[in-house]
C-alpha cells in the first residue's frame, strides 16, 4: 500500500507520484482505449497493462481508471 503522506506531498510539490510507464498507460487509456488496444500499443502484454493500470490507481487512491485519470488531469500529469 502507498503512504497517502507520499501521494498528499506529490499533489503539493506538483511531481507524480507515477513512473513514466504507468502515466504513458493512462494517457493511453484516455481516450477510452481499451487494455487489450493499449498492449497492442505499447507492445506490452494486456496482463502487464493492467498490472501498471493497478498500481496507478493504487497510488492515485482513485476509485478506478477514470477517477486515476482525472486527478492525473487535475493534477496536470497527463
Amino acid at each position: 500500500m502507498i503512504d497517502p503522506e507520499l501521494i498528499a506531498a506529490a499533489l503539493e510539490t506538483g511531481s507524480s507520484p507515477l513512473t513514466t510507464r504507468e502515466t504513458d498507460v493512462l494517457r493511453a487509456a484516455e481516450s477510452g482505449t481499451s487494455t487489450d488496444q493499449i498492449a497492442l500499443q505499447l507492445s506490452l502484454s494486456s496482463a502487464t497493462v493492467r498490472n501498471y493500470l493497478s498500481n496507478a490507481i493504487s497510488k492515485l487512491d482513485a476509485r478506478n481508471r477514470i477517477d486515476a485519470i482525472r486527478i492525473c488531469r487535475n493534477a496536470g500529469w497527463l
